[in-house]
């Protein structure tokens, strides 16, 4: 890559670090803060709800207005609504307006991660999409990573602090992105602006005639299993094992930090060396079989391991799906990244619903689920493939 790519490349990480950073601030804290204004699970669950459904409608909008009014554009918004999110929690304590704060930064994040994703395609090849990608998605894990680390820091000083501090951070992030960040792309494509005017419902249904809707349904699966599997973690290891809260902060503290080396420093090289098909196909098998042998465990440390195993899976099929998605998109890469940010939050939203749900029949059912849906998924990937190769081939000798 050359200097330019790699300085607009930080500045998009930058900006992918603090949104999720910022975020992350508040993760540790909040039991907490709801039980000091009289709430409880129900709350801590309906703010996750809130957040990815309000994700889930506006991201095929966002899509559309990343090709129509520009990727510079929709990153400042999207960080500005995540900005005001920040501020509405530090200064209210009523639950509504806590509640109205999710939405809008639901709403922040549709236009800021569409924005962003599309932002890369623009500035790399095609060989260099998938690094592109996957540095990006190094800095949304650093952020998951890094941010609850300081909310518990800051919480020291009081119970409102990580949420200050959380939309300074973010503020900054939105003069920065003003002062630095210029748009990737001039000509806006013609495709988007002839179905501007689509519905959401409409942009759903088109999704499905794409070349990438295997890879969405793939995003949405891989969303519902990780998130279904993070939903009842700390519940399951505390049940099966006894595990204390220390020990389940360490293993989601590992799972981040696995996430991180991952998709630095692997998700380039196997691509370049095994193409992002390849590499799909066999970290969906390494994904079902850490479900598998999370249904098999003995011990902590033998689900530790297990758990580090599906993280590693989701952390190179991230930026893998995104990058293959990308390439075939062609010129409407907002309405593709839109869509997939639309998926991914389908699965955020069912992913710990059902989950909790199931968990409460019985422990082991999530896990089956996730196991179910990673087979039939890589089942379906693999005769996916095996079409697109019998199409290509058939044009070769028309």
């Amino acid at each position: 890559m050359s200097t330019e790519q790699r300085k607009k490349l930080g500045i998009l990480m930058v900006n992918m670090f603090i949104a999720i950073g910022s975020f992350g601030i508040i993760i540790p804290i909040l039991p907490a803060y709801l039980e000091s204004i009289g709430e409880g699970g129900t709350a801590a669950g309906l703010m996750i709800a809130i957040f990815a459904g309000a994700q889930l409608i506006m991201s095929p909008i966002a899509g559309k207005w990343t090709d129509q009014y520009g990727r510079r554009k929709m990153i400042i918004i999207g960080l500005s609504g995540l900005t005001l999110s920040m501020f509405i929690f530090y200064g209210s304590n009523s639950i509504w307006w806590l509640y109205a704060s999710r939405v809008i930064g639901g709403v922040g994040a549709a236009l800021l991660i569409p924005a962003i994703f599309a932002y890369v395609a623009d500035i790399t090849t095609m060989a260099q999409r998938a690094r592109g990608n996957s540095l990006v998605s190094a800095a949304m894990s650093l952020g998951i990573v890094i941010g609850p680390g300081i909310g518990g820091f800051l919480a020291d000083y009081g119970l409102k602090m990580p949420f200050l501090i959380s939309a300074i951070v973010s503020l900054v992030a939105v003069i920065f992105s003003v002062i630095v960040l210029k748009e990737s792309r001039i000509e806006q494509p013609s495709a988007s602006m002839n179905n501007q005017d689509e519905s959401m419902a409409k942009k759903m249904v088109r999704s499905v005639k794409m070349p990438y809707f295997i890879p969405l349904i793939i995003t949405l699966v891989m969303s519902f299993g990780l998130m279904a599997y993070e939903s009842v973690l700390g519940l399951f290891v505390d049940n099966q094992f006894e595990a204390t809260p220390k020990e389940i902060a360490i293993m989601i503290t590992s799972t981040g930090i696995v996430s991180v080396i991952v998709q630095l420093f692997m998700v380039d090289r196997l691509v370049h060396r095994y193409g992002e098909r390849m590499v799909l196909n066999i970290f969906l098998a390494v994904a079902a079989l850490g479900f598998l042998l999370s249904l098999l465990s003995p011990s902590y440390l033998f689900f530790f391991g297990t758990t580090l195993l599906i993280f590693l899976a989701t952390s190179i099929l991230r930026p893998v799906l995104n990058t293959l998605i990308s390439k075939l998109a062609g010129d409407e890469q907002g309405f593709a990244m839109g869509m997939n940010n639309a998926y991914m939050s389908i699965g955020n939203v069912l992913g710990p619903t059902l989950a909790g749900m199931l968990y409460d029949v019985n422990i082991i059912y999530p896990f089956i689920l996730g196991l179910i849906l990673l087979v039939v998924t890589l089942f379906t990937t693999v005769m996916w493939q095996k079409q697109s190769l019998n199409k290509k081939l058939k044009v070769k000798v028309e």
